[in-house]
């Protein structure tokens, strides 16, 4: 009777741990949903627009296509999150990336 009930609990807590990493993965999936959102509303804007909100980049990245990456580093629970803007030659955002920012 003691293994039936041993076998039980095993499946019981493997069952909750399985339920609890699929929580936090759609936990995840949303928030990169909505970092993409808010990220999307910067392209076309001009580059100063970006300044006024993030302030200086941390860094800046020269491209072969003449134009540029501003790259801003925040870091949240020890996770740095890493947003980088493209902007081209009329100091326009055309485009962007985010990694590791939930």
């Amino acid at each position: 009777m003691t293994k039936i009930k041993f076998v039980f609990f095993i499946i019981f807590g493997f069952l909750i741990l399985l339920s609890a990493c699929q929580s936090v993965s759609k936990k995840i999936d949303e928030k990169t949903i909505q970092e993409e959102k808010e990220l999307s509303k910067w392209l076309n804007k001009p580059e100063s627009e970006l300044k006024i909100v993030y302030g200086q980049p941390d860094k800046i990245e020269f491209l072969e296509t003449r134009n540029r990456n501003y790259i801003y580093i925040t870091e949240k629970f020890k996770i740095k999150c890493e947003r980088k803007f493209e902007i081209n030659q009329n100091n326009t955002v055309i485009g962007f990336t985010s990694k590791n920012c939930f």
